[in-house]
């Protein structure tokens, strides 16, 4: 499938989400991919909201990101989310500031409660959800539908993007001037929590950086886990 279709059907993807599924909202975390799908979205004037998890842990790139798409995009407003102070407080306090580099269970509590808590919340009362994933991105993404039922949340999940390379992802970006986070500029394909992501060598994994310290093939934060 050449490049021409794959954006005609993504474009398409996203009016029928705006016409049958309303109120729907994209999950934004100013990715690369992310940025494709807000300036389709803005691009086309299309009535789909827009929501990030800022995590408390977020490096400042990805901050300094968010103002200047604000400022791109002002009729895409995109709201933020905050985990609950009291359910950082007592972890922090209970397994340390970052615990999550001490087990699996651990690392998968901190993002429980900094990602999946808020992420309830934002999707509350929605008929569906949007996320920038990509099939290649992720041994954990390879079985994955442009849309899906997701059972964990009770809505409609669709992934526009699934079918786009990442060097699809960049020539959009650079064709349309989109902005996008500093850090890819120096080997971050994948950005997350600042103490969770690092740069990634030649030839890697694009997903290489995101918890490098664990096996590969398990390595969500549960936003996107499938229930069964």
């Amino acid at each position: 499938m050449d490049f021409e279709t794959k954006l005609a059907n993504t474009l398409a993807l996203l009016k029928k989400i705006e016409a049958e599924y309303s109120p729907a909202v994209f999950a934004h975390s100013f990715g690369a991919e992310d940025m494709v799908l807000i300036d389709l979205i803005a691009r086309n004037q299309l009535n789909i909201g827009a929501f990030s998890l800022d995590t408390g842990r977020l490096p400042p790139e990805t901050y300094t990101l968010m103002a200047k798409c604000a400022e791109r995009y002002p009729s895409v407003k995109v709201a933020v989310y905050f985990p609950d102070a009291a359910q950082v407080e007592a972890y922090v306090n209970t397994q340390g500031i970052n615990a999550f580099f001490g087990s699996v269970e651990l690392r998968k509590e901190c993002c429980r409660i900094r990602k999946l808590e808020p992420l309830k919340r934002a999707l509350a009362g929605k008929k569906a959800w949007i996320t920038g994933l990509r099939r290649e991105q992720s041994p954990t993404r390879t079985d994955m539908a442009a849309q899906e039922y997701d059972s964990g949340n009770g809505l409609e999940k669709f992934n526009p993007l699934l079918e786009w390379t990442e060097k699809e992802v960049w020539a959009y970006i650079r064709a349309n001037d989109v902005p996008y986070n500093e850090l890819h500029d120096k080997h971050y394909p994948s950005i997350g929590c600042a103490p969770c992501t690092r740069p990634v060598a030649m030839g890697e994994d694009v997903r290489a950086g995101r918890w490098w310290w664990e096996n590969p093939d398990l390595k969500e934060c549960g936003l996107h886990a499938k229930k069964h």
